[in-house]
C-alpha cells in the first residue's frame, strides 16, 4: 500500500468517528452504568474490557515490531507509551474493576476498533513512515507532546483511583465522586484520556496519531455528557457548578 492509499484510508477513519457522534449524542452505549438487556447476550465486564483493549495492544505491537522501517529512539518512546498504557487498560485496570454485565455486541465493537486503531497507528510506525531522526527528541512538538500525555495520563490514572475507591466490595454500588479535577467536571477520567491522546498526536505528528486523539474525544464527549445527566439525574443534591468533561467549558 502506498503511502497516499494509506492517507486516504486514515481520512476516511476520521470521517466515521465524526460521523459518529451525532448518534453517539442520542444513544447512549449500554456498558457500565447504562447497563442494558436489550442489546443482545451479556459477558462479564472484566473480559470485555481484557478484549477490547487488548486488541489496541496486540495489534499496535505487533505491526510496529514486525514493520521493517528502522525503529530509532523516538519511536521506541512512542511504543512505550502505547504499551505502558494498554497493559494497565487490558490488565490492571480490569483486575480492579468490580465487574459488572457488558453486552458481547460492545466488546465486539470496542475489538474492531482497537484493531483498526492499533493497525493504522502502528502499521504507520513499523511500515510507512520514515524513521523519526534522534534530534525529535529535542524538538518542540515532542516535548511538549510528552507533557500533554503524561499530564492526561496522570489525570486519568488519579481519577480512576477515586472510582475505584468509591466501588469497594459491600459498599453502594455508585456515590458523588469528590476531590481532584472532580470538583470541576463529572468526568474528569475522561478529560485526561483526551488530553494524554492530543499530547501523543502532537509528539509523533502524523496522521494516524491524530485520527486516534479525534476518535477519542468523539467518544469520549458524548459519554461524559450521558454520565452528567446520569448524575444529575440520580443525585438530587449533585454539585450544579460541575460541567461534563472540559473544566468551565463543556
Amino acid at each position: 500500500m502506498s503511502t497516499n492509499q494509506f492517507n486516504l484510508l486514515v481520512w476516511a477513519w476520521i470521517a466515521i468517528g465524526l460521523i459518529a457522534v451525532p448518534f453517539e449524542l442520542r444513544i447512549t452505549a449500554p456498558y457500565g452504568r447504562h447497563v442494558r438487556a436489550d442489546w443482545g447476550p451479556l459477558m462479564p465486564a472484566r473480559y470485555g474490557w481484557m478484549l477490547m483493549e487488548g486488541a489496541s495492544l496486540i495489534v499496535f505491537a505487533g505491526m510496529f515490531l514486525a514493520g521493517g522501517v528502522a525503529k530509532t529512539a523516538p519511536m521506541w518512546v512512542f511504543f512505550a507509551l502505547w504499551v505502558v498504557h494498554y497493559v494497565n487498560r487490558s490488565i490492571v485496570f480490569p483486575l480492579r474493576i468490580r465487574s459488572r454485565a457488558m453486552p458481547v455486541s460492545i466488546a465486539a465493537m470496542g475489538v474492531v476498533f482497537g484493531v483498526v486503531n492499533g493497525g493504522v497507528n502502528g502499521g504507520w510506525l513499523g511500515w510507512l513512515a520514515d524513521p523519526y531522526p534522534d534530534t525529535w527528541l529535542i524538538d518542540p512538538r515532542f516535548i511538549g507532546g510528552l507533557a500533554l500525555f503524561l499530564t492526561g495520563a496522570a489525570i486519568n490514572l488519579a481519577s480512576d483511583e477515586t472510582l475505584l475507591a468509591l466501588r469497594r466490595p459491600g459498599g453502594p454500588e455508585y456515590s458523588i465522586p469528590r476531590g481532584g479535577l472532580f470538583r470541576y467536571v463529572s468526568c474528569p477520567n475522561h478529560f485526561g484520556e483526551i488530553v494524554e491522546w492530543t499530547g501523543f498526536a502532537v509528539l509523533c505528528w502524523n496522521l494516524p496519531a491524530l485520527s486516534f486523539a479525534i476518535w477519542t474525544a468523539a467518544n469520549l464527549i458524548p459519554r461524559s455528557l450521558s454520565h452528567h445527566r446520569w448524575y444529575r439525574q440520580r443525585f438530587p443534591g449533585y454539585p450544579r457548578e460541575r460541567k461534563a468533561v472540559i473544566p468551565f467549558v463543556l
